[in-house]
C-alpha cells in the first residue's frame, strides 16, 4: 500500500496521506478541514482540473444545471451516494452553465451526466437521472 494524494474540496490543496492512514479521518494540511465530509463539493474549472488530475481516489462528477428538473430530482441520491461511498470516491458537482468550457471538453449534451475519473482518465460515464439504488450500484464498481 502506498501514500495517496487527495485534493482538499475546501481549499484545493493536494495532500499526501500516509499509507494505512484512514482517509475518513484525514484533514487538509493547509486549511485543516476534513478531506472527506460525505458531501458533494461544488467546483469551478480550476478545482475540477485539480481533483480530476491529481486525486488518487476515483472522482465522480455530476454535470448539472440549476434549471434542470432531473438534476434536482437526482441530487438527493447523489448526496446519499457521497455519504455511503466516500472516502473510496470523491464526489463533485460542476454547474455546466457556470463552466461551459468543461462541459464542452467532455461533449456533455444532456444533463444530469455523471463521469467517473481516475488520474485524468474516464472510467465510466452515464447520462440521465438515476434512483439511489441504481446510482450506488453503478458507482460501486469504480470505488477503491
Amino acid at each position: 500500500m502506498s501514500d495517496q494524494i487527495i485534493v482538499c474540496p475546501h481549499c484545493g490543496s493536494s495532500n499526501r496521506i500516509a499509507a494505512g492512514r484512514p482517509l475518513k479521518e484525514a484533514k487538509c494540511g493547509k486549511c485543516h478541514q476534513m478531506l472527506f465530509d460525505g458531501q458533494p463539493a461544488p467546483v469551478d474549472a480550476a478545482a475540477f482540473d485539480r481533483h480530476v488530475q491529481r486525486s488518487d481516489v476515483p472522482v465522480v462528477v455530476d454535470f448539472w444545471a440549476d434549471w434542470c428538473g432531473p438534476c434536482h430530482a437526482m441530487a438527493p441520491s447523489f448526496e446519499a451516494a457521497a455519504r455511503e461511498l466516500e472516502p473510496r470516491m470523491r464526489f463533485l458537482k460542476l454547474d455546466t452553465e457556470a463552466e461551459p468550457q468543461i462541459a464542452g471538453r467532455y461533449n456533455i449534451r444532456g444533463i444530469p451526466n455523471l463521469i467517473v475519473f481516475k488520474k485524468g482518465q474516464i472510467l465510466g460515464q452515464r447520462a440521465g437521472a438515476m434512483d439511489g439504488r441504481t446510482l450506488t450500484s453503478w458507482l460501486s464498481q469504480y470505488a477503491t
